[in-house]
């Protein structure tokens, strides 16, 4: 605890935590988008936010807490399972607005590029080619 510093924002987990939680979320974010592109308004910035945790470049605190809410994101069970259609979603909606408005700025223009590309095919929602 010596090297937290007063004022400063802590990582939803450790590096080890943070790993985990990024592999999840490689493993679990399109299958789970495709199913809920529908019912999440803000898909676009969604997808540009995985781009953005998944950036080396991206501030490893913006990335831990990206990584955070996409993993609840990606999570089968949460406070609201999303069996419920659009009901569902909201408890993901709201994690996910909260962390883009968190992060708001470090998703930049190559962030949504890849976004745009990867969104362009909505039927075959898969990662857009040579992005993260």
């Amino acid at each position: 605890m010596d090297d937290v510093k007063i004022g400063e924002i802590l990582l939803p987990g450790d590096d080890a935590t943070q790993a985990k939680r990024e592999q999840k979320v490689r493993a679990r974010f399109w299958p789970t988008l495709k199913k809920a592109v529908r019912h999440v308004p803000f898909s676009r910035d969604l997808v540009a936010a995985y781009y953005c945790a998944l950036d080396p470049k991206t501030p490893t605190r913006v990335r831990g807490l990206l990584l955070a809410a996409l993993a609840y994101f990606v999570m089968p069970f949460d406070a609201v399972p999303d069996i419920f259609a659009f009901v569902g979603y909201t408890d993901d909606i709201a994690v996910l607005a909260t962390a883009l408005r968190i992060i708001q700025g470090h998703i930049n223009d190559h962030h949504y590029d890849a976004a745009d590309a990867a969104l362009a095919d909505q039927a075959d929602l898969q990662p857009a080619p040579n992005a993260q």
